[in-house]
């Protein structure tokens, strides 16, 4: 898997494609929240599920139908009201790609059993045909360890400078028309 803090960064990079200035801040936290919650499945470890079954880790939490159902549980209860700044169908597409982005990120690693991305309808795990992101390891002791900064780097490499292109890209395609014209 990749650490929280990469999924984090990878949330606000997809973030930046939907931002407008008046958009409150719990907006992103929502979208990081969605990033990183795919996770909990670990918790499963102490109560036997294996890494392989359903609800193992990368299992079912990590399928795009959850993510599309936690994006819908979280625009819902987070955001029941709407927002004037950011419609729905935005804020659900926003909460939609940073949690559907957890697996596309795990599945971009390379160690574990790869992602459900089709569960229910589909237990295979998937990787990507590209690998390049290090296997962030599990828990937060051996996170920090000589291990731990292998990992970050890669993350920086792989998963922070793309989602800083990303976010400079959409901050570009953004400004205003009248920024963009330099006079002669």
């Amino acid at each position: 898997m990749a650490s929280a803090f990469s999924h984090a960064v990878a949330a606000l990079g997809i973030g930046a494609c939907f931002y407008r200035p008046v958009t409150p801040k719990r907006v992103w936290m929502a979208g990081v929240a969605c990033s990183v919650m795919p996770d909990l499945d670990v918790i499963g470890f102490r109560f036997g599920i294996r890494y392989g079954d359903f609800w193992g880790h990368r299992g079912f939490t990590h399928s795009l139908l959850f993510a599309a159902l936690l994006a819908t549980a979280i625009a819902f209860i987070g955001f029941w009201r709407g927002l004037p700044s950011i419609g729905r169908v935005p804020l659900w597409s926003y909460l939609s790609l940073a949690a559907a982005s957890h697996g596309f990120l795990d599945a971009m690693t390379d160690g574990g059993l790869g992602v459900a991305f089709f569960s229910p309808f589909d237990d295979h795990r998937y990787f990507l045909p590209w690998t390049p992101i290090r296997v962030s390891p599990i828990g937060l002791g051996r996170f920090f360890s000589p291990r731990g900064l292998e990992v970050l780097q890669s993350e920086l490499l792989w998963i922070w400078l793309p989602a800083a292109v990303l976010a400079i890209a959409a901050w570009v395609v953004r400004r205003p028309a009248s920024s963009k014209l330099t006079p002669p």
